[in-house]
């Protein structure tokens, strides 16, 4: 992340996007959780204006907390007009961080369908379905990592628990402002 020169590449990004004349800016993630490999990848979304939420079907943002350089292109997006939207994953806690193509399939998907726009998956998908497979490898390998797989699995199976999908990963520009401002602070430097 650009850190202290975070408007100036937030500006850059949406810059780009207004100047391609884009309807809608989108971004995508994902967040460690506890979700089994084994079963759909959750994705959750959110935008920050009422309207593009509801038009949309997505939750309206109601996250105040630490923010990325994710969250400032956002509000920034917002600020100059251009709607936006972020997606996120669900990705299992207890794998190794690295690329995980189920996850970015889910994400696809999603942005396809919140667009309407057709996408060419067949090679992500035979990249995630390997992906898996490879993961199902390494778990059967651990009888400990089996049994909290499994235990998983069963409480994924009974939907997800109260809260678990429901924090937005986009803050609000107060919370974007207030985590900007006390970094600066802390790095005695000025936003450029």
């Amino acid at each position: 992340e650009p850190n202290v020169r975070w408007r100036t590449f937030g500006s850059a990004v949406v810059g780009i996007a207004k100047d391609m004349d884009a309807q809608l800016l989108v971004t995508l993630g994902a967040f460690l959780t506890d979700v089994p490999h084994s079963r759909p990848v959750p994705v959750v979304g959110s935008a920050q204006d009422t309207e593009t939420a509801s038009r949309l079907g997505l939750a309206r943002s109601q996250y105040e907390g630490p923010t990325g350089i994710t969250g400032v292109v956002h509000d920034l997006s917002n600020r100059a007009g251009l709607p936006s939207v972020s997606l996120w994953a669900a990705v299992p806690h207890y794998l190794p961080s690295g690329g995980n193509p189920k996850a970015a399939l889910a994400l696809v998907d999603r942005a396809a369908a919140l667009l309407e726009l057709p996408v060419e998956t067949d090679a992500l998908a035979r990249a995630a379905a390997t992906w898996e497979e490879g993961v199902r490898r390494l778990v059967a390998q651990s009888e400990e990592l089996t049994e909290y797989v499994s235990r998983l699995e069963a409480a994924a199976d009974q939907g997800p628990a109260p809260g678990l999908l429901s924090e937005e990963p986009v803050p609000s520009g107060d919370a974007i402002a207030a985590e900007l401002e006390r970094f600066l602070r802390e790095q005695g430097g000025t936003s450029r």
